[in-house]
């Protein structure tokens, strides 16, 4: 039963030991202990610190990287609806360039068609003009072939201009 009832002799020395442990450790172990404590917790905060900046840091890149998305969609739209006017421009031109090359055809065609009429018309008239010629010519050569018609052919062409 030594060890459940007190003794105070034993208290003394316990008391004793406790004093020159913490006076040992006051002296050499507590300074170090709380300022490796003291160290651990400034760690500790700068490097809270440094997180709270690194998450501030990415919280304004994701903002610069939304606002660089958003200008880049934004040229993107401009760029495409560029050449979509670009496009639609050239396409206009071309139509209006080969609307006006079918007219010029339409119009050069329709000159030679009339040309080529004409040119016709003139040919025709000439060929009519030669065939009136030539049956003229064979119809006075057989009136003329016989006198006693020759006469009666003069007479009634007189007859016919003096009653115009």
């Amino acid at each position: 039963m030594g060890l459940v009832s007190p003794n105070p002799g034993t208290i003394i020395w316990l008391v004793i030991i406790f004093g020159i442990v913490l006076f040992i450790l006051a002296k050499f172990a507590w300074k170090p202990i709380l300022n490796l404590l003291k160290e651990r917790e400034e760690s500790i905060a700068k490097a809270l610190s440094a997180a709270d900046k690194a998450r501030e840091e990415v919280e304004g890149l994701k903002a610069d990287n939304e606002k660089i998305i958003r200008e880049a969609r934004r040229e993107r739209e401009a760029i495409l609806k560029e050449a979509k006017e670009i496009k639609d421009k050239i396409v206009a031109e071309a139509k209006e360039k080969a609307n006006l090359e079918t007219q010029k055809s339409i119009e050069q065609a329709r000159i030679q068609i009339e040309s080529e009429k004409n040119a016709a018309i003139d040919e025709i008239k000439v060929q009519v003009a030669e065939l009136s010629v030539k049956i003229a010519e064979k119809l006075i050569q057989k009136e003329l072939a016989n006198t006693a018609d020759q006469e009666k052919m003069v007479n009634g062409l007189l007859d016919n201009l003096k009653l115009n």
